[in-house]
């Protein structure tokens, strides 16, 4: 009866591996559909350093159309001291 048991965890275990391989397999070629692409996010230039940042994440200073984005609070300390 063990016996049994251990084989019948030993071919779980393969063919769980070789599920995972197919499954990989068949992803990187593209033959799978998945999910919608996610969304591109529009980047933002701090003025002052030049670096890119996301407006979400984007430490910010002014409003409305003048709002400017900075990637540290060095960088936007810096900016209102212009």
């Amino acid at each position: 009866m063990l016996r049994i048991i251990i084989w019948l965890v030993l071919l779980f275990i393969i063919g769980r591996i070789v599920w995972r391989f197919m499954y990989a397999l068949f992803e990187g070629a593209g033959m799978l559909k998945q999910g919608r692409e996610p969304a591109a996010v529009k980047l933002v230039r701090d003025p002052v350093c030049g670096v890119f940042v996301v407006p979400g994440k984007a430490l910010t200073a002014g409003s409305g159309s003048s709002t400017q984005y900075f990637c540290s609070e060095k960088c936007r300390e810096e900016w209102r001291r212009r």
